[in-house]
C-alpha cells in the first residue's frame, strides 16, 4: 500500500470514529429511575378533556418511529445501483458483457458548531467484469470504492481548507477538458456508468483564499493522481508496438509514478466575475495524465512532466451561454520536440455555446463546441517517431453537439451527445433515455457508439467496443 493510500485509509477510518462517537453519544441510555434525569419541577398531568386534542387516527410520533436517516446524528444519504450492459458486436480480446454491477453507495456528513465539517462517501461494489474483490483505491476496483474522505474547516472569513479524498473540477468544457487536469476515469465513461464517475477522485489539499480582486483556489497533490485509463481490462484499445488492437491479451502496465512528495502536483485557478462574464486564470505542474510517453528502456508507458497555462471566459451571449477557453501544454522533457519517447508540447482551444430552444419545442436544449489540439514542432515529431507512433496531421479537431428534450413533466430525459472529429475520420455518440419513476427511482438505457475508418485514431480505435447498457438507481 502506498502512503498516500495509508493516509487516505486511515483518514477515513478517522472519520468513521468520530461519527460512531457521535451516534453512540446520541443513543446514551436514560439512567435508572431515582439516579437522576427526573424533573422534581414535573407538573402532574391535565384531567381528561383539558388537553390538547388529538387528531382521529393519528398519535405522536415516537423516535423509534421515525426514518433511520433522521435519528441519525450526522446525515444519510445514498443509492442503490444496478447496472448491465453487453456489446454489440464480436471483440476478440474482451467478453460479450461490457457491463456487469451492483453498488450501494453511503455519503455520511457532519458539521460541527466550530466549522469542521467530516464528510465520507464510500461505495460497496460488485463488480463481475473485473471479478476481483481485492481493493485497488487508486483505480476504484474491488469491493470497496471511496470516492470522498475529507474534513472541512473556515481558518478565517477569506479563507476554506479541505483536505483529503475529494472529487475535484474546473473550466468551462462539456465533456472536453483542457485546464481540468484531476484524475478521469475513462472506463467508467465509455461502458456505461453513470457519468459522475468520470470524475476520478484526487488525495489532495485544496485552499480557497476570496478577495474583492480576485478569487483563489491552490490545489496541492502529494502524490501524482493519474486517469483511470483504458488499458484492456474493460475496453480494446491501439497498442502501437503491437500494431493492432488489444485488450486483456496485452494490458496496459506504466512505470509507477507514486513517490510521496517527489512525483506530486500542484494546480491553481484565479477568478473573477465581471458583470454576468466569469473569467479565470489556470496553472498546473506535474505530469500528463494518461501514460503518454514510452520508457525507451523496457518499452513501457509513462507519465512524463507536464506544465500547462491557461485561461476561460464564460458569460451571457445572445440567449444561450458562450464559453472560450484555451491552455498550453508545457512537454517539460521535450520542449524541442524531438524526443520519439515523449510527447510534443501542445496548445488546445475550445468554443462552446449552449441555449434552450423553448420557441421551438418546449424543455428542449442545445449546446455545441468545437475543440482543437495542435502539436508544436510537429515536424521535429515526424522526423523522430521512426514508426513508433501511426502517421497523424498536426492539427486534430473535434466537434461536439448536445441535445437534450424532457418529456413528462420532466420525468422522462432523451438526451444524445456526440463527438465527431473531421481530422481523424471518426465518431463517438452517447445516446440515452432516462425516466423518473418516482422521487426515489430511476431506471434508463443507453449505447456507446464507435466509428472510424482508422485502427489507431482516438475513437477508432474503440470501434469494436460498441455497446448497449441498462440501469436502474434507487436514491435514498
Amino acid at each position: 500500500m502506498s502512503c498516500l493510500s495509508f493516509i487516505i485509509v486511515h483518514l477515513s477510518f478517522a472519520v468513521l470514529v468520530i461519527l460512531a462517537g457521535a451516534v453512540a453519544a446520541a443513543e446514551e441510555p436514560p439512567l435508572p429511575p431515582g439516579l437522576g434525569g427526573e424533573s422534581k419541577s414535573e407538573e402532574p398531568a391535565l384531567p381528561p378533556g383539558l388537553g390538547e386534542p388529538e387528531t382521529p387516527g393519528q398519535t405522536p410520533e415516537s423516535p423509534a418511529e421515525k426514518p433511520l436517516a433522521d435519528r441519525l446524528p450526522f446525515d444519510l444519504t445514498g443509492f442503490w445501483d444496478l447496472r448491465g450492459g453487453f456489446r454489440v458486436q464480436d471483440d476478440d480480446h474482451q467478453p460479450a458483457h461490457s457491463l456487469g454491477e451492483t453498488r450501494l453507495q453511503l455519503e455520511l456528513e457532519k458539521a460541527f458548531d466550530d466549522g469542521l465539517t467530516l464528510h465520507l462517501t464510500a461505495d460497496l461494489l460488485y463488480d463481475m467484469i473485473a471479478n476481483d474483490r481485492r481493493v485497488f483505491l487508486d483505480e476504484g476496483r474491488g469491493v470497496l470504492d471511496l470516492r470522498e474522505a475529507w474534513a472541512a474547516f473556515r481558518p478565517t472569513s477569506f479563507m476554506d481548507v479541505k483536505v483529503g479524498r475529494q472529487i475535484l473540477t474546473w473550466g468551462t468544457g462539456d465533456l472536453v477538458f483542457l485546464n481540468d487536469l484531476f484524475p478521469k476515469d475513462w472506463n467508467a465513461f465509455l461502458i456505461g456508468r453513470d457519468v459522475e464517475y468520470l470524475k476520478a477522485p484526487s488525495d489532495a489539499l485544496k485552499v480557497s483564499l476570496f478577495s474583492d480582486l480576485a478569487n483563489l483556489d491552490l490545489v496541492y497533490t502529494p502524490r501524482f493522481d493519474a486517469d483511470r485509463f483504458v488499458d484492456g481490462r474493460y475496453i480494446s484499445y491501439y497498442n502501437p508496438l503491437l500494431g493492432r488492437r488489444a485488450g486483456r491479451d496485452a494490458l496496459v502496465d506504466p512505470v509507477d509514478r507514486d513517490g510521496c512528495f517527489r512525483d506530486d502536483e500542484f494546480a491553481a485557478r484565479a477568478y473573477r466575475r465581471f458583470g454576468a462574464v466569469e473569467a479565470a486564470l489556470y496553472g498546473y505542474y506535474g505530469f500528463w495524465k494518461s501514460p503518454e510517453g514510452t520508457d525507451p528502456a523496457t518499452l513501457r508507458p509513462r507519465h512524463p512532466r507536464l506544465a500547462a497555462y491557461g485561461a476561460s471566459v464564460r458569460g451571457p451571449v445572445g440567449p444561450g451561454i458562450g464559453n472560450v477557453e484555451a491552455v498550453y501544454y508545457d512537454s517539460m522533457e521535450d520542449r524541442p520536440g524531438t524526443d520519439p519517447f515523449t510527447p510534443n508540447s501542445q496548445v488546445r482551444l475550445l468554443a462552446g455555446y449552449e441555449q434552450d430552444l423553448d420557441a421551438v419545442s418546449r424543455d428542449l436544449s442545445v449546446g455545441l463546441q468545437y475543440y482543437v489540439e495542435i502539436r508544436v514542432n510537429h515536424d521535429a515529431w515526424e522526423a523522430t517517431r521512426a514508426g513508433l507512433a501511426p502517421d497523424e496531421t498536426r492539427d486534430r479537431h473535434v466537434v461536439t453537439v448536445r441535445l437534450t428534450k424532457l418529456l413528462l413533466n420532466q420525468n422522462l430525459e432523451l438526451s444524445l451527445f456526440t463527438f465527431f472529429s473531421p481530422t481523424d475520420a471518426d465518431c463517438y455518440m452517447r445516446p440515452r433515455v432516462a425516466y423518473k419513476v418516482t422521487d426515489q427511482w430511476r431506471v434508463e438505457m443507453g449505447a456507446n457508439v464507435f466509428f472510424g475508418n482508422h485502427k489507431h485514431t482516438f475513437f477508432g480505435q474503440f470501434e469494436d467496443n460498441s455497446s448497449l447498457y441498462f440501469g436502474t438507481r434507487y436514491s435514498f
